[in-house]
């Protein structure tokens, strides 16, 4: 993983390509499922709890594709992408920490909507807090919290106990035996 305090939008694809971290490692989602634009602060002594935080953003267009099947004439995010967007986050947190395999969003303790995303919000504003990192040799686990917040300061949505493990011994079986599948 290419350390650093802050990550562009190219810097997040090359994640999700597996040039940022390698290709057996935590990689974020491509588009369209990415739900993030850019990384503004990612460290590992800030944040509530004094155990890291992350800062980042999702550019808000109505040319976004959830808006136009989500709904038809009332168009809204859909909740279980802005909570995606936190456990990415999470997930990008523990590569980031030197974790190594593959990541796998593990849970969420408390989840709440106090308002929605639409078109005519300009940006999305993501707040981790790091609670507990716990690594094992090459296995590392985290549970953060996380908070998103409108173009206008709003906070909209709050989640506790995030939790999101890297695995080292993930299979992908092709389809040929689901036994294989490790997880």
């Amino acid at each position: 993983m290419i350390i650093k305090s802050s990550y562009t939008k190219e810097d997040l694809i090359q994640s999700g390509e597996g040039n940022l971290g390698g290709m057996e490692n935590g990689k974020l989602p491509l588009a369209p499922m990415l739900m993030i634009d850019r990384i503004v602060d990612i460290n590992n002594t800030g944040g509530k709890y004094g155990n890291g935080q992350i800062i980042a953003e999702l550019d808000v267009t109505d040319e976004l594709w959830f808006f136009h099947c989500h709904f038809k004439g009332d168009p809204v995010m859909p909740g279980c992408l802005g909570l995606d967007g936190m456990w990415q986050l999470v997930g990008f947190f523990l590569s980031w920490s030197g974790g190594l395999g593959r990541g796998r969003a593990l849970g969420v303790g408390d989840l709440k909507f106090k308002g929605q995303v639409r078109p005519y919000h300009d940006k999305i504003t993501y707040k981790i807090d790091i609670k507990k990192l716990l690594k094992r040799g090459t296995k590392y686990m985290v549970w953060a919290d996380g908070e998103l917040s409108t173009s206008k300061d709003r906070v909209i949505y709050f989640a506790k106990n995030l939790q999101v493990g890297l695995f080292d011994n993930l299979t992908y079986d092709f389809g040929d035996d689901p036994s294989l599948d490790s997880f």
